[in-house]
């Protein structure tokens, strides 16, 4: 069977048509390989470059190998953090003409890393709680989706920061299934997955002597269930009001977005007396702040890193009520507004951190960081010190020292 490469662009078969096919994974040379972090999986993974692209290369065989990568196009089109997936290479024989293993070809997620490399120093049990939130946070936008993960667990999901937070992505989706809606039974399996899973990955760790002595692997397994049940009853509940008090609607929809979700459709129903008012939220969309900042400044970052964004974005736009010259009365639009904050602030602010500094943050995450620096000098100054001040002391006194700890940014 001749070598066959499906991908999703059109570009991609000739990048990786260089690759050393006709070898099995583990027998790679270096030249080829990308040295990043790696977690632990049943299959062989590898980090590769193809052109100005890393990507991840697993060996699996062919029935799952397709299955994933038709799974992760469902969950790109619907907007789950998760891996892009790339191709499948089919028809691998080695020199002798013997058969080799499929691969499955995902983007690397840039800035991201495995568990087990952020274990690498003892994380503090405050970092470890930001983790559950965010593995939880992604556990309940796949159940929304319909996606019943069959496997959640620390190993298959990569984390990102996210202005002082943490976001998950889903790694693995070999086991996943996707339904128009799951079953409670469906999601109460995938949560105690869940617990036992991330239990026994923090008690592996224990006996290496790489877990933090006051956390305790079976409370944060369990710790990860509760985390998720209280997200999603906020996001599904059912909530009777008073008829009339229509506010109280607005308060359920305004506290829904402030989580970072979206209320994309809803049900209202008054009650038989017309006394009272039940409101359902039907449809509801993760990444509510992602899409505003989006849509004003082009910019694409995590949740709470445009949840921070904007919040700046905001108090400069009310510092520019004057901006409105004669005879142009759309200089002062939010999205005009928004365009010269970009220009003027976002841009110049992250361009002053120099690049061999920023280890993998993107410039979201650089910028909270700047902000961040810029409180902090504000509030033992006891004066706004500005952005620019707090630019040159961060550059000065808290990059140098944090550059070790930071992961490389990798190579062009």
């Amino acid at each position: 069977m001749a070598l066959q490469i499906n991908a999703t662009n059109p570009e991609h078969p000739a990048l990786l048509l260089e690759l050393p096919w006709h070898l099995p994974l583990e027998e790679w040379p270096e030249e080829y390989l990308v040295p990043l972090p790696r977690g632990i999986s049943r299959h062989v993974v590898r980090y590769a470059r193809a052109g100005e692209e890393v990507i991840a290369v697993k060996e699996l065989a062919e029935r799952p190998a397709l299955r994933e990568y038709e799974l992760l196009r469902d969950l790109d089109r619907l907007g789950i953090p998760s891996v892009d997936p790339l191709a499948v290479v089919t028809g691998r024989t080695d020199a002798g003409g013997a058969p080799l293993e499929p691969v499955l070809i995902t983007r690397h997620l840039g800035g991201s890393l495995p568990y087990r490399s952020m274990f690498e120093t003892t994380m503090r049990p405050a970092t470890m709680h930001r983790l559950m939130d965010a593995l939880a946070v992604l556990l309940v936008r796949l159940h929304l989706a319909g996606l019943a993960w069959g496997d959640c667990s620390l190993s298959n999901t990569l984390f990102r920061r996210d202005a002082g937070a943490y976001a998950a992505y889903l790694v693995d989706a070999e086991t996943g299934e996707l339904h128009p809606q799951l079953s409670r039974g469906q999601r109460e399996y995938d949560l105690d997955l869940a617990r036992v899973n991330i239990s026994g990955e923090l008690l592996d760790l224990e006996a290496s002597g790489a877990l933090h002595p006051s956390v305790d692997p079976v409370d944060f397994g369990t710790e990860i269930c509760a985390r998720y049940r209280d997200l999603w009853e906020e996001l599904t509940r059912t909530s009777v009001y008073p008829a009339g008090k229509y506010h109280y609607i607005e308060r359920r929809i305004r506290r829904l977005n402030e989580l970072g979700f979206d209320v994309a459709e809803m049900q209202i129903e008054h009650s038989s007396h017309g006394d009272t008012v039940t409101f359902v939220p039907k449809v509801v969309d993760a990444g509510h702040h992602q899409r505003q900042l989006l849509r004003l400044t082009g910019l694409d970052t995590e949740e709470n890193q445009a949840r921070r964004l904007l919040n700046d974005l905001e108090s400069w736009m009310a510092s520019q009520d004057d901006y409105a010259p004669p005879g142009d009365p759309l200089a002062a639009r939010p999205e005009v507004l928004a365009h010269r904050w970009v220009r003027d602030v976002f841009r110049p602010t992250v361009r002053a951190v120099p690049l061999e500094l920023r280890g993998s943050m993107d410039p979201a995450e650089i910028y909270h960081e700047l902000l961040e620096h810029r409180w902090y000098l504000s509030e033992r100054a006891q004066h706004d010190i500005g952005l620019g001040t707090a630019v040159e002391d961060y550059i000065t006194n808290i990059l140098p020292k944090a550059r070790e700890t930071l992961q490389p940014v990798t190579p062009e």
